[in-house]
């Protein structure tokens, strides 16, 4: 997700109430709070409220522990619900009778740290997560869990997993962390995010000069599913001759979802000026613009004699302005051509921006206007798809997506989505155009979770996780044909 600002009161309230062993654990999920989640967690939890009447909710249980739950899947062959915790931990979820059971650990699959998890159509479970390595360096490492059919107890393996590189010291570490299985299992789709947050230098004070991007960052890798200890270097040249870079230009995808006809989309979290966050259609070899295009806008670092004093899309509240790194950058890399503009939303909801003329905020459809794709800040992921088709016609075969900020709905007093509440989930009704791109229309249908991350689809069941308040497991009943 978007490198956002954690609740830091809260936080060290609750490290306080710790055993003292403890004490590092909880340290590593505050600092993965302010790396992977920029713009603050909600410490109360409010149950989250239908818009439409026919739309039903029910909290299936809460998941507060130690380490923070980050993933929600469903094993595809029998619909059982799993989630997945920061710390490695896996659980299965019996809807049932609303209760979970610990299946998998660390000491199963020897990750300490997870961020991704997805289930293929065979059953085989998929994690991904990082490792940190001396001189400030990280790497990724990819697992799999595959059934035994003779004892049917799962094998971990390492499917695949990075050399080390630099990461920025910085809030904009975004790591490994969303994977996705094709639907023909054949194949696993893993995003590297940035180590930057517009792609600025980031050389983590002089240790590494002049550095901005490197070859594992800032790309989708494809690799195949029966991999088996894959090495990934850090070189993009090297990296697409293996056919591992699927696309790349993409600054953090940490979700990712296949829709009924096949298509890859992928929500894209923004930087901390006032650019929209992008829901884009991913295709293989594609570039996605980031860092010259974010939002379907210019990022103006790259021109010639860039003045961030004039800039009005940049807002106080946020670390990278803080901190100066919107700067006059006379060697800014040259812009490649043939870059993928994001999927353009028409509203009504989740569509505001800040006009970089007048610094007003503005509602794009009540102007007739669209924007690429959704309000600043808004954090966009959680995204799944009616892929069996079972709801009513209004939602049929359609995409629906989480967004883990709080904003401000009447204002902008928050470093959230402008006039935009956020935490929410959203009614995405997709329109392809053509055979270059979608357009797309959002509409809230369910308000006022607390800091969802990630959801699963069953039926016409939409089971959503929350990363704030409880850690809740919500059930969100569409209406059906």
């Amino acid at each position: 997700m978007n490198s956002t600002k954690s609740s830091k009161p809260e936080q060290r309230r609750f490290i306080g109430n710790l055993p003292l062993k403890r004490c590092f654990f909880a340290a590593k999920i505050l600092l993965f709070t302010i790396i992977i989640l920029n713009y603050g967690t909600t410490g109360v939890n409010a149950a989250p409220e239908a818009l439409r009447s026919d739309i039903k909710i029910r909290n299936i249980l809460n998941t507060l522990s130690v380490s923070p739950s980050v993933r929600i899947a469903k094993d595809p062959r029998n619909n059982i619900l799993y989630y997945l915790k920061r710390n490695g931990e896996i659980y299965q979820v019996n809807l049932g009778s609303s209760t979970k059971t610990l299946v998998y650990d660390s000491s199963n699959h020897n990750l300490a740290e997870t961020e991704g998890m997805a289930i293929g159509p065979n059953g085989t479970i998929y994690l991904v997560g990082n490792a940190d390595l001396v001189n400030d360096q990280t790497k990724g490492i990819i697992v799999k869990g595959v059934i035994n059919s003779s004892t049917g107890k799962r094998i971990w393996s390492i499917l695949a997993q990075s050399a080390g590189y630099p990461k920025s010291k910085t809030a904009y570490d975004h790591r490994f962390n969303g994977v996705v299985v094709s639907p023909d299992g054949n194949f696993i789709y893993v995003n590297s995010g940035s180590r930057t947050d517009h792609g600025e230098v980031q050389s983590d004070d002089g240790k590494y000069p002049n550095t901005r991007e490197v070859g594992l960052t800032a790309c989708i890798l494809r690799l195949p599913s029966n991999g088996n200890n894959l090495f990934l270097v850090n070189n993009r040249a090297t990296l697409k001759t293996a056919g591992y870079i699927f696309a790349e230009g993409t600054r953090n995808t940490f979700d990712m979802a296949f829709a009924p006809n096949g298509d890859l989309f992928g929500t894209e979290n923004g930087p901390d000026r006032d650019m929209s966050e992008e829901l884009n259609w991913l295709r293989l070899d594609g570039n996605y613009g980031f860092p010259w295009r974010i939002g379907g806008t210019d990022n103006p670092q790259q021109f010639p004699n860039y003045n961030p004093a004039k800039d009005r899309l940049l807002n106080p509240k946020f670390g990278a302005v803080q901190k100066g790194y919107f700067r006059n950058d006379p060697t800014f890399p040259i812009r490649p051509g043939n870059l993928i503009e994001p999927i353009p939303n028409f509203g009504p909801d989740a569509d505001s921006y800040r006009d970089p003329v007048d610094g007003k905020v503005k509602d794009a459809s009540v102007l007739g206007q669209s924007v690429s794709t959704f309000t600043s800040h808004r954090s966009p992921l959680g995204l799944v798809f009616d892929t069996k088709g079972v709801m009513s016609p209004e939602f049929n075969q359609d995409g629906f997506m989480l967004s883990w900020t709080p904003g401000d709905p009447t204002g902008e007093t928050l470093a959230g989505p402008f006039k935009d509440a956020g935490q929410d989930l959203l009614h995405l009704k997709l329109t392809k155009v053509g055979t270059t791109n979608y357009k797309l229309n959002a509409t809230r249908i369910v308000k006022g979770f607390s800091n969802p991350i990630d959801s699963e689809i069953i039926g016409n069941k939409i089971y959503v996780l929350e990363y704030g308040g409880n850690e809740g497991i919500w059930e969100i009943t569409m209406p059906t044909k």
